[in-house]
């Protein structure tokens, strides 16, 4: 295809007159480039030219606030990429490198401002893509958010390396030890793992308690006083320098799933840091809030809690690049004090002589609370499941349960979770019963798929045991896939139901502000942007009978299966954490100035680059409720 022919088709020029084609096709050079190549990089001066693919892809890279590279888009044949520092003059904001043997059309960088001169509609349209990527804009505002915040900060965890934290020396031991010796000195040192060095003192392996338990106790046939620490350890084992960041070393751990690091300088074991080290340092005041939560005695104390959770987001959203990690965290706390609430009534109720039937139940929490993606005011969504006993049993089972569940409800509104507005709670009869009942329920909603039905399997759906029985949860995420599998027009009905409503976004870029009501002349994250992520992501997960919980697990799983681009993906997911970071930010704001945390924002509050990332941000949801419809439209049934 001729460079006249792909500039006609393009979105950019197609409205242009010939006589402009024929002079960027005169003016224009070729050229081609192989695989893996950087085209120009980013923060480079500016090449001079537009480019246009003729042949070939071409990835679209940027660097994280942490140095990471990530793929923020892809450009194939017929578009074209390098506009920037054309209208901007300013260096190239992200990286271009081939993904396969590439061929370009060049187009001097003078005849395109030429045209923009002569045809406005161009620099409006490249204003578009250089708007679109979401990812850059949103590591770019936080960044610089993290910068402001450590002003206010007396130390910053991050800035710390390993060789101020780590423990040294690290407690070894030789591969012929035996693995009583190794006991007793993990024992003796209060710690949990020990590190087996050769005669050379280098690093042949690492045996934590858990290698112990599984390898040494647990089996029958096995003697600690001739079992060698060779045979017990893990081999090959990762370490870091210690000149490393703990932000790195974090990454580092949590992309390997290491539980312990050794510290290595130039191969010799200087020390040792857990993830545990890294956590303490990272966010104090969060695991203090979690130790209080478990040692709480009373509602009062859990309440005072709960109060604390708005100063331990702040902190970490001042710590951490990464939103997920700070709604991990925020669950965490949120789950212990769940949990413990749930504890204190079951205590008062053994106190007050009602003891629990001898039947097999388990206690569930659902929506946000179940997806671990809590902020700063979640409500509550929360159910019973029950064993199948039979019917008999019923009146003794409901003499302790109803007002198990009365107390339970009442307790954690007391704490600081509100009574859920759709009463879907333990209190509600609902929203409790045994798995027959629940698998006529869930049977109703997915044969008989009424709007109010719908909603009530939003919430349900991200399900997840917080006391009792855990295995009834399993049976009841079978039940949910068999239910689904019988009848796959329940997920066509589902996506009418969450998607007749669009992003706050219209057609000239405008955000469509509430009109009236007490947020008036605002618009809402949650429910104008993350919640149709949500939906979608869980649409795509019920059809597939994925198990995963989290929206960015469930994403994961996708991917693998072929059902989303890794570079689809990683859109939606730059979308979801630019919409929960602005969210998250806005309900620390808001508590900080005395008022309630609120999903509702002023978009022209913010300041041009925040809005440029919720525009984009509202527009990659909208890709994906457009391409959920398109899906789900085909839904046989």
């Amino acid at each position: 295809m001729g460079l006249s022919k792909q500039l006609q088709d393009s979105e950019l020029f197609t409205h242009l007159p010939a006589v402009l084609f024929q002079e960027l096709q005169q003016q224009a050079t070729h050229r081609s480039y192989p695989p893996n190549t950087y085209i120009f990089q980013q923060d480079e001066p500016p090449t001079g030219y537009l480019y246009v693919i003729k042949e070939g892809l071409i990835e679209i890279t940027v660097l994280s606030p942490g140095g990471v590279e990530m793929v923020v888009d892809y450009r194939k044949e017929g578009q074209f990429f390098g506009a920037t520092p054309i209208f901007t003059d300013e260096p190239y904001s992200g990286a271009a490198r081939t993904v396969r043997r590439t061929d370009c059309f060049l187009i001097p960088a003078q005849i395109i401002r030429k045209a923009e001169r002569e045809y406005p509609q161009i620099s409006e349209y490249f204003t578009r893509i250089v708007l679109s990527r979401v990812r850059h804009l949103y590591s770019e505002i936080v960044s610089d958010h993290s910068h402001k915040a450590l002003t206010q900060m007396e130390a910053y965890p991050f800035k710390k390396r390993l060789s101020e934290i780590m423990s040294t020396p690290a407690i070894t031991c030789r591969p012929e030890n035996n693995t009583r010796e190794v006991a007793r000195r993990l024992t003796e040192s209060a710690i949990s793992a020990i590190l087996v060095l050769d005669e050379g003192e280098r690093l042949q392996g690492i045996i934590t308690e858990r290698d112990l338990v599984s390898k040494v106790l647990a089996p029958e046939d096995t003697n600690p006083a001739t079992l060698t620490a060779r045979e017990v350890m893990t081999p090959q084992v990762l370490g870091l320098p210690p000149e490393t960041y703990m932000f790195e070393a974090m990454a580092f751990m949590t992309a390997h799933r290491l539980r312990h690091l050794p510290v290595l300088d130039r191969d010799e074991v200087v020390g040792i840091v857990t993830l545990r080290d890294l956590m303490r340092f990272r966010s104090q005041k969060a695991m203090l809030l979690v130790g209080s939560a478990r040692q709480a005695q009373d509602f009062a104390s859990l309440a005072a809690v709960r109060r604390e959770i708005a100063t331990v987001a702040r902190t970490l959203l001042s710590e951490t690049r990464a939103t997920p990690d700070v709604m991990e965290i925020l669950s965490y706390i949120h789950h212990t004090i769940i949990r413990r609430t749930f504890d204190l009534c079951l205590a008062q109720m053994k106190a007050q002589g009602q003891e629990p039937p001898d039947i097999r139940y388990c206690f569930l929490i659902m929506g946000s609370g179940g997806r671990r993606e809590m902020l700063l005011n979640p409500d509550q969504d929360n159910g019973f499941i029950f064993e199948d006993f039979p019917d008999e049993r019923l009146a003794e089972v409901e003499a302790f349960f109803i007002p198990f569940a009365e107390k339970l409800v009442h307790a954690l509104d007391t704490v600081g979770y509100p009574l859920c507005s759709g009463k879907v709670m333990v209190n509600n009869p609902i929203w409790r019963g045994r798995l027959c009942d629940w698998q006529v329920r869930i049977n109703d909603w997915v044969n008989e798929p009424e709007p109010q039905k719908v909603r009530y399997s939003s919430i349900f759906f991200d399900f997840v045991p917080m006391a009792g029985d855990g295995t009834l949860a399993q049976d009841l995420r079978e039940i949910v896939h068999q239910q689904i599998r019988s009848f796959q027009g329940f997920l066509y009905h589902m996506m009418s139901l969450d998607l007749r409503y669009r992003v706050p976004v219209g057609l000239l870029g405008r955000f469509i502000l509430e009109k009236s009501g007490p947020h008036k002349g605002e618009l809402s994250v949650k429910h104008g942007g993350t919640v149709y992520i949500v939906d979608c992501i869980r649409m795509f997960a019920l059809e597939r009978e994925i198990s995963e919980i989290t929206t960015f697990d469930r994403l994961d799983a996708l991917v693998k299966r072929n059902v989303f681009a890794s570079e689809t993906a990683e859109h939606i997911r730059a979308a979801f954490e630019a919409l929960s970071f602005l969210r998250l930010r806005n309900e620390i704001a808001n508590i900080e100035q005395g008022r309630p945390p609120s999903h509702h924002l002023n978009p022209h509050s913010l300041s041009k680059t925040e809005q440029d990332l919720l525009r984009e941000s509202f527009n990659a949801v909208s890709k994906l409720q457009d391409a959920t419809k398109r899906h789900f439209a085909r839904t046989p049934f």
